[in-house]
């Protein structure tokens, strides 16, 4: 896929039942145990003058990932009968947006984290207007990123960081002034990987 090609919304929805399963993702643990369900939105917002992608960055004093950019999302809770229950509540009370809004395309692989979650990306369409609604706690601010860019391999590379004494290889995709990496980057090379070629 190239970034000059046309990205429609009919594309999309044509797009998500060929979606080939694969493998999951998984990155070399950092914690032993179980892994924690957890699933994301992975909204694409339906925007006039092209398809974005939402994400937030994270506040600085969370104990997950903070400061980092990612989808809004969270921990899979009693009352969540799937993921993508999960995924709607989470970006719900995240940001605001609200299942009404969401029209769900499907589900990318499982990406299990180094940290510890076994994470299901949730990919949706998203009609503005959003009325964004901000939790503090965990959300310092949202920006949306061209789809067409996000889903151009020529934007990322590879990446390597020593955590608990152990090398590790990310994908990273910057972005203006943010700085997309890990978990976030990894998903979208899913998402990439995960769509046909538009003919």
């Amino acid at each position: 896929m190239t970034a000059d090609a046309p990205l429609t919304v009919e594309w999309l929805r044509r797009s998500f039942p060929l979606v080939a399963p694969h493998a999951v993702v998984r990155e070399a643990p950092l914690r032993a145990g179980e892994p924690v369900a957890a699933a994301v939105l992975v909204p694409i917002v339906l925007r006039a003058s092209g398809l974005t992608i939402l994400l937030t960055r994270r506040t600085a004093h969370l104990r997950d990932h903070a400061g980092q950019v990612s989808f809004p999302g969270g921990r899979c809770a009693a009352e969540d009968a799937t993921p993508i229950d999960t995924a709607l509540r989470e970006s719900s009370e995240e940001v605001g947006i609200e299942p009404a809004q969401v029209e769900v395309l499907g589900t990318l692989p499982d990406y299990f984290t180094g940290t510890g979650f076994r994470v299901t990306p949730v990919v949706g369409l998203v009609a503005p207007p959003l009325n964004l609604r901000l939790d503090d706690f965990e959300v310092a601010e949202v920006f949306e990123a061209p789809l067409a860019f996000l889903l151009d391999a020529a934007n990322y590379r590879r990446e390597s960081i020593e955590l608990a004494g152990q090398m590790r290889t990310y994908w990273a995709v910057p972005w203006q002034e943010y700085f997309i990496w890990g978990a976030t980057a990894g998903m979208l090379v899913s998402l990439r990987e995960s769509l046909p070629s538009q003919t």
